[in-house]
């Protein structure tokens, strides 16, 4: 839910953009994940919501085989901060996942205003972006009206190669993703 009766254009995410959805793997809430699916379709988007404490492998495993622009991960739980350094070091390592742009969002830890040391950490640990609770959905917004569809073919078992596109696109860390209640 948008506040303050700020409404969001219907192109901030251009047709046809593919996003994973999904928890961390020690967070059970949904309804964060419900809120991301139906913002991301609003706005054009096409969305594998994988649910609630997803393990790693998982994860990584559908990212494979739906090659997304970006993977979305969002936590409520406090833990954001721990399981998603393990899971962004494991993508990172990942020759075919190396280039995807994955953004962690949420309540990253239970230091609640403290949280925001957190943000360094994941993005030095990999995530092209992160967004703190305590700053709201714009940034986020504006991360995703940069989102460029990539196109990527499903990946083969077989001569799969590297999986970089060779871009080098570098995208700042920002603060800011808050699911409304």
């Amino acid at each position: 839910m948008l506040r303050r009766g700020k409404f969001v254009p219907s192109n901030i995410v251009r047709k046809g953009r593919k996003f994973v959805v999904s928890s961390v793997s020690s967070d059970a809430h949904m309804w964060n994940l419900v809120f991301l699916q139906l913002l991301l379709e609003e706005r054009g988007g096409v969305v594998r919501n994988l649910g609630a404490c997803v393990p790693d492998e998982l994860i990584i495993e559908e990212c494979r085989n739906e090659r997304p622009d970006v993977l979305v991960i969002s936590t409520v739980n406090g833990h954001g901060h721990l399981d998603g350094i393990r899971l962004i070091r494991k993508i990172r390592q990942d020759a075919e996942l190396a280039d995807l742009r994955v953004v962690i969002g949420g309540k990253l830890g239970v230091r609640g205003a403290e949280n925001v040391a957190f943000v360094e950490e994941l993005v030095t640990g990999g995530f092209d972006a992160v967004f703190e609770s305590e700053a709201g959905l714009q940034d986020f917004q504006e991360f995703l009206f940069g989102v460029e569809s990539s196109d990527r073919p499903a990946l083969s078992t077989v001569g799969a190669g590297d999986g970089a596109d060779g871009t080098g696109t570098e995208v700042p860390a920002l603060s800011g993703l808050r699911a409304a209640a």
